[in-house]
């Protein structure tokens, strides 16, 4: 287990500013009863932003017509939509919701090109809500696989979120399982494949990213 690039200074500013208040607290409140309670209570705070920004090792499954799950979460959507921002048409999404104690890792499902990337600023309403994939602050990638058919996949910040982080622009190669990028403190990753795909997941399902496999493609090439 090691810690996220993207936490080291979050969490060092956060340990910083808590022991500087413990010691001013020591220093001119003489109720020792309190001050231990703050302290613990201090140590509670400082562990739980750990564990939003922990990275663990991962032996990652890779084969180019399976799509893995892009994070850690819960599958809360399947459904045959309309995506109207690149493609603009029918497509099947598969949604991984990420709570607060997940991983918020987020890795390529697939192996490919990336053909198209775009970040869009915008609120963040609670990740579940039906108007995050459209209304919240959000990354969309599409990569044409390496078995042929595009998959896109957007990062979608939370209510909690306040910055998503991303590793990848237009005309890279990017492979399964590597770090795509992170969303902080949050919260949804959308994936949309095309109609014939055959899912692999339930709807409840708990998923690794990297390891959990969520789709298998057509192959096209």
């Amino acid at each position: 287990m090691k810690i996220h690039k993207e936490g080291r200074k979050i969490l060092f500013f956060t340990l910083l500013g808590l022991l500087v208040v413990n010691l001013v607290l020591y220093y001119f409140n003489s109720n020792l009863t309190f001050n231990w309670i703050f302290t613990g209570a201090s140590a509670i705070v400082f562990l739980l932003i750990l564990q939003f920004f922990r990275s663990p090792y991962r032996n990652l499954l890779l084969h180019e017509d399976l799509v893995i799950a892009p994070a850690d979460g819960k599958v809360v959507v399947i459904e045959d939509v309309e995506e109207p921002e690149y493609f603009q048409g029918m497509r099947k999404q598969i949604s991984i919701f990420m709570s607060p104690i997940n991983v918020h890792i987020t890795r390529n499902p697939v192996s490919g090109v990336v053909k198209y990337f775009k970040y869009h600023p915008g609120n963040y309403l609670v990740a579940w809500h039906p108007k995050s994939s459209t209304k919240n602050e959000r990354t969309t990638t599409v990569v044409e696989s390496l078995a042929g058919p595009e998959v896109l996949f957007r990062q979608i910040a939370g209510a909690m979120a306040r910055r998503i982080v991303w590793y990848v622009t237009e005309g890279d190669e990017v492979n399964q399982g590597e770090e795509f990028g992170f969303i902080k403190f949050g919260s949804r990753v959308d994936i949309f494949v095309p109609l014939d795909t055959e899912v692999k997941v339930q709807l409840g399902q708990k998923t690794k990213g990297g390891q959990t496999v969520i789709a298998q493609l057509k192959t096209t090439v």
